[in-house]
């Protein structure tokens, strides 16, 4: 693979997001953990090391592969990410992550119910049936960012985590799914694609997502009121962007520095019980 090669993909994994997938795991981890042993355990590295590349590299080409059409008319594809030109090497490397996802499912045995669900929501998502087009499903099955945390909680603890965490993450990334396709309703709607966004509107979207982000903050506050403060910046923030009638294409881009504080907020006070333990 040429120097060119590797830059375009990673380019296509979208980096900025990389955390998106290996911060859940990260905060799976850092609650599920016993003792600081388990944070350097070879499943928990394993974990972390392929939803921070791999598992982007999946999700995002099998999106690229089955969007060609769509993103000709998108103006992120020119700048911020890649756009497919149908190039065999993209659909061998989602093969070849893919079966990377599956080796490690059958590796670690408590969390491949939960690797195994996120390959094929990834695929579905994108693929057919492309749940993608199928609002309100296409915001539903973003809940695949959740199971990386799931997975690592499970590969750790022999459980999942409270009902009350994954709730609050599932609503969490429905509204941030929305969110971000906000900036695609004119060229998802050129391209006759349906979503939630483009079914809401601009606005109609954002008051959703705030919707929610509340909800989600109030799941997380049942079961740790810090917790729902600290998840309670999503709904106040919606609210202002609302009111302050701001640029959401151009908002859009704030939130991966905004998303990565939070997570990282979350995750160290997981990693102070364990250092306190």
């Amino acid at each position: 693979m040429t120097g060119l090669d590797l830059r375009r993909t990673l380019a296509r994994s979208r980096p900025r997001f990389w955390l998106y997938l290996a911060g859940p795991a990260l905060v799976g981890l850092a609650y599920a953990a016993d003792g600081t042993g388990d944070l350097l355990s070879a499943p928990a590295l394993a974990l972390v090391a392929y939803f921070l590349v791999p598992a982007n590299v999946y999700l995002y080409g099998v999106n690229d592969v089955y969007d060609a059409d769509v993103d000709a008319e998108n103006p992120k594809k020119e700048d911020k990410e890649v756009r497919y030109r149908g190039e065999r090497g993209v659909v061998a490397l989602v093969g070849l992550t893919g079966a990377l996802g599956l080796a490690l499912a059958a590796w670690l045995p408590r969390a491949a119910p939960w690797i195994v669900g996120f390959l094929a929501l990834g695929w579905a998502y994108s693929a057919p049936p492309r749940l993608k087009t199928r609002p309100p499903l296409d915001s539903l099955s973003n809940g695949l960012y959740v199971l990386p945390g799931i997975a690592a909680y499970a590969a750790l603890a022999g459980s999942i985590p409270p009902l009350l965490a994954v709730l609050g993450g599932w609503l969490w990334t429905m509204a941030m799914h929305t969110f971000s396709a906000i900036p695609d309703i004119d060229p998802d709607r050129r391209a006759g694609i349906d979503t939630t966004a483009t079914v809401l509107g601009a606005r109609r979207a954002l008051a959703y997502c705030g919707a929610c982000w509340l909800l989600a903050a109030v799941a997380f506050a049942l079961l740790d009121p810090r917790a729902g403060l600290l998840f309670g910046v999503y709904p106040v923030l919606a609210l202002a962007l609302n009111l302050a009638d701001v640029d959401l294409s151009r908002a859009y881009w704030w939130f991966p520095a905004l998303n990565t504080a939070v997570g990282a907020l979350f995750a160290c006070a997981g990693l102070w019980g364990v250092l306190r333990g």
